[in-house]
């Protein structure tokens, strides 16, 4: 009785190895013919062009903490309205319009491009990044070229640190209860 058991097992172990290997030659087989077109695509780079609208403007969407900011760019004379107003009025400190205009210092693009956005969410100074972004990734789609030295800058890049949220327990995220030792 013990030999059929073992003799069983010896079959099964068997009829397993020989299921493992066929697995293992289909999978073979599979992966040769999927990585033939994937070794083209990876050795030529991808090509970038122009991204237009009807009017003539390229698209960014750029985000910030909790802001939102939906940009369009156009070549013009450099003015900049932020929610259907001047940048200047709706941005009142100076630090924020020094934020909201890097991406054209960085491209020599200053007083070339018109832009139109609208930003919801968050505060001034996240908004101020928003739109910053937005700006980057609408230059980028005007013009390709612009990319490595956006991408240099950091500007293509989101910014991904947000508020940490408040714990139990605590006054705030980390702020613990006072405590007197006498």
């Amino acid at each position: 009785m013990a030999d059929k058991k073992t003799e069983n097992k010896e079959e099964a172990v068997k009829d397993l190895k020989d299921l493992g290997d066929a697995v293992k030659t289909e999978e073979a087989k599979a992966d040769t013919a999927a990585d033939a077109p994937e070794a083209d695509a990876e050795d030529k780079p991808v090509e970038r062009v122009q991204v237009l609208d009807a009017q003539g403007r390229a698209y960014g969407t750029g985000r910030r903490k909790d802001a939102v900011a939906r940009v369009w760019i156009k070549p013009g004379s450099g003015k900049v309205m932020v929610n259907g107003r001047d940048q200047a009025v709706y941005f009142g400190r100076q630090t924020q319009r020094l934020v909201l205009n890097q991406p054209f210092l960085i491209v020599n693009g200053v007083n070339k491009f018109d832009v139109i956005c609208t930003v919801k969410g968050g505060g001034l100074s996240g908004q101020a990044g928003a739109v910053r972004h937005g700006i980057s990734r609408a230059l980028e789609n005007f013009d390709p070229e612009m990319r490595p030295a956006l991408k240099k800058a950091g500007m293509l890049t989101r910014d991904a640190r947000i508020v940490e949220r408040k714990k139990v327990g605590k006054h705030k995220a980390r702020r613990t209860k006072q405590w007197a030792k006498r």
